[in-house]
């Protein structure tokens, strides 16, 4: 059963071949090699064979067709079926150029297939070109036929052609030979060569030059004839009488035209005639050349003159006065010209005229013309005329300038006492440059000219007085007329802070436990002025107020000995800061309250004090009115004239005398020197009613 499964699995996996039965896996292709005989790199007309050998294994005698493909730079150039193992020869007989290459062998056997490995063959030396005249003689004009042949070169070549050494026509063949067609337009003896290229991508291999084959030119009879006159001298404005004809025309002779130019200009043309004829007046400004062309076929006869042509006046030239014009302002427009053929004319035949006209300028005669100046850009050119000849100046572009304004004074920044800053002069409208000048009570100080509009005046003072301020002035001028003042500078003056003074209430010596605590800062400057209340030990500010008055308080409602320290504040304004002394606080220890009271005798028994005693049960308390003179330094605290009173419970003091308070008075200053009233306070009452309220 084993031996049945075997035998016909192998017949399935065959197949009919015409040369025998043959199995799908009884063979392998084990190598394909192409060498190239008898050297990669050969000369031309060298005999090359190209062999390409497969090596293949098979199983038993099977008989195998092989297909072989040969590729030149990844090109099909050969193809061959074979049933036999013999190598495959491709033959390049007499080698050129073109076949220069890379190439490629390919084996392929049932369904498989194999290439060989890649093999460049170079072949050097081309043949050289040989060229071929139908004439050695001809006429001017007349067709030469010139054939340039590549002996036995093939592929794609480029054949070019050299007339007198330099190259003129060039052709494209996949032939070894190239045939064109030649004129001589100049008469003399022509030397006539050829070369070629052969070109193999990505290369390209170029032949030596041919042969020289000489060509004889003889010139053809014909001419062209140009006649201008008058002959003699000629001025602007002559009339010039111009012929272009033909001389020595052929009976027999092709199609031709005849061309009269000025430079560029075609002034006349004309098919089969003899002559052209032309009339114009003469002109100084770049006569040109005249031209005189004759075309017959391929042939070309030119005659040319130019012509020299005196000037009857020269082109104007056009000024203005004044130089800077305002807008509105008078101005006058001259047109002059500086020369002029006295043997023709007199100045006084030159005429003057406006282009385009200006109906705000008048004629004044001699080319003079004023009026005002226009609000806007103009151009303006001149316009001489004599005998029939105009002549234009160039534009005078003018631009009317404008008178600039009133100019405004502002401070740049702030002002401070005694610190430099900046004044700001400028105008609205104005044609730069624009000079402003300073002025301080109305002597100039300084002068600065503004030439670009991202310019500024700026000046930089310092003043001692807050008044100075107002003495400033500046002017702004951008022509001859006096220039315009502006206003007196009105700005607010910062007055840089000074003088911090901590003022303590109650007074040092009455700071108890229990008790409360106002440090009152009072400075002199300019606000808004921003507090800080510090102490020290501790780098954060204890309490921060921007206020609009000159002063402002620390409270501590309640103290105790944490409260002691050294206290001091700051304050800031846009001038600077500043930082009072320190004050030294000092809490002391509470003491007992006793009250002091006194018996109040009774109207039935006077003069009996101690039974009037025993007969009360609630004692009655004496309230004693007590009266604080006047603060002994008026100057240092000039707050409210007269006497304070304060009304104070009489207690009785540890040592057992009786303990009086006197808080005293506080001096605010501000920057006006106007010192508000503020009464004093005491700690029965805490009542702060009084002081001005820092404003945050």
């Amino acid at each position: 059963m084993t031996i049945l499964l075997l035998l016909t699995s192998t017949l399935l996996s065959s197949y009919f071949h015409p040369w025998g039965v043959v199995n799908a896996q009884s063979f392998t292709i084990r190598n394909i090699t192409l060498s190239i005989e008898p050297s990669t790199d050969v000369t031309r007309d060298t005999n090359v064979t190209l062999r390409c050998q497969a090596l293949v294994s098979i199983s038993g005698q099977a008989v195998l067709s092989r297909e072989y493909t040969i590729y030149k730079d990844s090109n099909v150039v050969y193809t061959k079926t074979s049933s036999t193992p013999e190598d495959l020869l491709y033959l390049l007989p007499e080698a050129r150029v073109f076949n220069t290459g890379k190439y490629k062998c390919t084996v392929k056997i049932e369904s498989r297939e194999m290439s060989s490995d890649v093999k460049k063959l170079t072949v050097t030396g081309l043949s050289k070109p040989v060229l071929h005249l139908n004439k050695g003689v001809v006429i001017e004009g007349e067709e030469v036929t010139a054939r340039c042949t590549a002996p036995g070169e093939t592929g794609s070549i480029f054949f070019y052609f050299f007339k007198d050494s330099k190259e003129f026509q060039d052709k494209h063949t996949s032939s070894n030979q190239a045939e064109i067609k030649l004129h001589f337009s100049s008469v003399g003896v022509h030397k006539i060569h050829c070369s070629y290229t052969v070109l193999v991508t990505p290369e390209s291999f170029k032949s030596e030059d041919s042969n020289n084959v000489t060509v004889s030119v003889k010139e053809l009879p014909i001419t062209a004839v140009l006649e201008i006159g008058p002959q003699y001298k000629i001025y602007e404005g002559d009339q010039l009488d111009i012929s272009c004809s033909i001389s020595n025309l052929l009976h027999n002779s092709e199609s031709f035209h005849l061309y009269l130019s000025q430079g560029d200009s075609l002034l006349s043309s004309g098919n089969k005639t003899t002559t052209l004829k032309h009339v114009m007046v003469a002109k100084a400004i770049d006569p040109g050349e005249f031209e005189c062309k004759l075309e017959i076929g391929n042939i070309v006869k030119v005659a040319t003159k130019i012509l020299s042509v005196t000037e009857l006046f020269s082109a104007p030239t056009i000024t203005i006065s004044p130089a800077e014009v305002f807008q509105r302002e008078i101005m006058k427009i001259t047109c002059r010209c500086e020369r002029y053929a006295s043997e023709r004319l007199t100045k006084e035949d030159v005429t003057y005229t406006l282009d385009p006209p200006q109906s705000s300028l008048n004629p004044g005669g001699n080319g003079v013309f004023s009026g005002r100046a226009l609000h806007f850009e103009f151009n303006y050119t001149c316009v001489a005329e004599a005998k029939g000849i105009k002549k234009h100046s160039e534009a005078l572009t003018v631009r009317p300038k404008v008178y600039v304004s009133v100019p405004r004074i502002s401070v740049d920044g702030r002002a401070v006492l005694g610190k430099p800053f900046k004044i700001l002069c400028q105008s609205d409208i104005g044609s730069l440059p624009i000079n402003y000048t300073l002025f301080k009570d109305y002597k100039p100080l300084s002068t600065t000219s503004i030439k670009l509009s991202s310019q500024q005046a700026i000046f930089t003072v310092t003043i001692t007085k807050p008044e100075e301020i107002n003495k400033f002035m500046c002017e702004a001028k951008n022509s001859h007329r006096e220039g315009g003042l502006s206003k007196n500078l009105i700005t607010a003056v910062i007055e840089p802070l000074s003088d911090p003074t901590v003022t303590v209430l109650p007074s040092l010596e009455n700071l108890y436990e229990g008790g409360y605590l106002d440090l009152l800062c009072s400075i002199r400057g300019t606000p808004p002025v921003t507090f800080k209340w510090y102490r020290e030990g501790r780098e954060q500010p204890l309490s921060t107020t921007t206020s609009n008055q000159n002063y402002t308080k620390h409270n501590i409602p309640l103290l105790s000995k944490e409260s002691s320290g050294r206290y001091y504040c700051e304050a800031f304004n846009h001038a600077n800061n500043v930082r009072s002394d320190n004050v030294d606080i000092v809490v002391k220890a509470d003491r007992v309250a006793v009250s002091v009271w006194s018996k109040r005798p009774s109207e039935d028994d006077a003069d009996s004090d101690e039974e009037s005693s025993v007969k009360s049960n609630e004692p009655d308390v004496e309230y004693t009115e007590v009266v604080h003179p006047g603060p002994v330094d008026p100057a240092r605290v000039p707050f409210r004239k007269g006497t304070d009173t304060v009304y104070s419970e009489l207690q009785k003091s540890p040592h057992g005398a009786a303990d009086h308070h006197d808080y005293g008075s506080v001096e605010y200053a501000d920057l006006n020197g106007e010192q508000p009233e503020i009464n004093h306070y005491h700690p029965e009452v805490n009542n702060y009613q009084d002081l001005p309220v820092p404003v945050d």
